[in-house]
């Protein structure tokens, strides 16, 4: 069975890159949103001849003529797909700067904002499948901005260009076998079937296979839409998908707690599970509440924030096998119910700037002229620019890093 765990593996889910770009779909404006133009088709004589290829296989698999043309009417070659799955970015934030992202202001705030609009929804939601409601809204949060950055690439075009293109033709085959049979089960039409380059869809982002799995029509409309700008339906697929990986219901995912002094850094590490008794024993603690059974990482290091992750968290795996992924739906899910930021310091990076260093570097460089696209302490693409442009204006070898020494020019 490909899951969505295999896609956002394998499939090039960069960490949040496809969750700060996009634009509001909902009638409303996202601070910092951003729609990029959707790729455009061009002639490719060798994409014709396998897709009148293809045209036989999925014939002989059941998918009818009738799909087939509607399907590929209006499809073509995207090369811009094909750039995008041979440069995929290989690199891992940390998880500071990672949760600055996924938990930050904006993304806390607009996620309170839409618990609150769809409490109802997410409510009804909740009692059906037993997932509660802020951390269905957590996944929507990370997947898609709460619906706001969808993706608009034409699903049927580019699954058939990634596959064939060739470099996991069998896995893109795959999922347009599902995105076809989706359009023959009449969910959606072929002109509404958008989303990301690598054909993950909707408000929670299902690729085609798991969108068969596990989506719902909780609308009763006859349709499992998770396209619409009603998320409904998205919500409640999310929620049926972590049901059925084993979600228990009134089990937090985990929670930041607190290590004493000469902790055996044996202990840490997932698997290594104890009783909530037995880690009470070792002078575990917690701000605010007790401890759960499961076991307790701390991914910065000594001196950085620990967690102990239960059950849950790895059923948030499931989703998306990435350790700061699952970390950022619960951590997303806990303030988006009131919770407050981390409270333990992640201390200076390897550069030697804690990240209250790096937003007064981002605002002073942001005051001279050198835009670095806000100042959440996160050094990307923009402050990078920025860096180099100042490092460039001022004679300084360049760089594009930042530095203590960097700061101290700027003071």
């Amino acid at each position: 069975m490909i899951t969505r765990r295999f896609f956002t593996t394998t499939a090039g889910f960069a960490l949040l890159s496809g969750c700060v770009g996009g634009a509001s779909r909902m009638g409303g404006s996202v601070p910092g949103s951003r729609e990029t133009p959707a790729p455009r088709a061009v002639a490719d004589s060798g994409w014709d001849s396998w897709v009148a290829n293809y045209r036989n296989r999925a014939t002989g698999r059941g998918i009818s003529a009738g799909t087939l043309d509607a399907g590929f009417r209006h499809a073509g070659f995207l090369p811009e797909v094909i750039e995008k799955d041979r440069n995929q970015t290989e690199f891992k934030r940390s998880l500071e700067d990672y949760l600055s992202i996924a938990a930050s202001d904006e993304r806390v705030s607009l996620g309170r904002e839409m618990y609150a609009r769809y409490g109802s929804t997410l409510a009804a939601i909740e009692q059906r499948y037993g997932v509660e409601g802020n951390v269905v809204a957590a996944f929507w949060g990370l997947e898609s901005f709460f619906g706001t950055r969808r993706g608009n690439v034409p699903v049927i075009s580019a699954l058939s260009t990634l596959a064939y293109e060739g470099r996991r033709a069998a896995f893109f085959e795959s999922q347009l076998d599902g995105a076809l049979r989706i359009l023959q089960a009449g969910d959606v039409q072929a002109d509404r079937m958008v989303g990301s380059w690598a054909g993950a869809m909707g408000h929670t982002q299902f690729i085609p296979t798991s969108y068969l799995q596990y989506a719902v029509d909780f609308t009763g409309d006859g349709r499992r839409d998770i396209w619409s700008d009603d998320p409904t339906d998205a919500l409640a697929s999310t929620a049926n998908y972590v049901a059925r990986t084993g979600w228990q219901r009134g089990v937090p995912w985990g929670m930041e707690v607190s290590l004493p002094p000469g902790f055996n850094a044996g202990l840490l590490g997932r698997g290594k599970g104890k009783s909530a008794a037995e880690w009470e024993a070792l002078g575990v603690s917690r701000s605010g509440g007790g401890l759960s059974a499961g076991s307790i990482i701390q991914p910065g290091g000594a001196g950085t924030p620990a967690f102990l992750l239960t059950q849950n968290f790895n059923v948030i795996l499931r989703y998306n096998n990435a350790e700061n992924y699952a970390i950022g739906v619960g951590h997303l899910a806990d303030r988006i119910r009131g919770g407050g930021p981390v409270r333990a310091d992640f201390g200076p990076d390897r550069t030697g700037l804690t990240k209250a260093d790096r937003q007064d570097l981002q605002r002073r460089l942001t005051a001279r002229g050198f835009d670095t696209g806000g100042s959440d302490g996160v050094i990307g693409p923009k402050s990078r620019e920025a860096i180099s442009a100042w490092q460039s204006r001022n004679g300084m070898a360049v760089t594009g890093e930042p530095s203590a020494a960097l700061l101290a020019s700027l003071r």
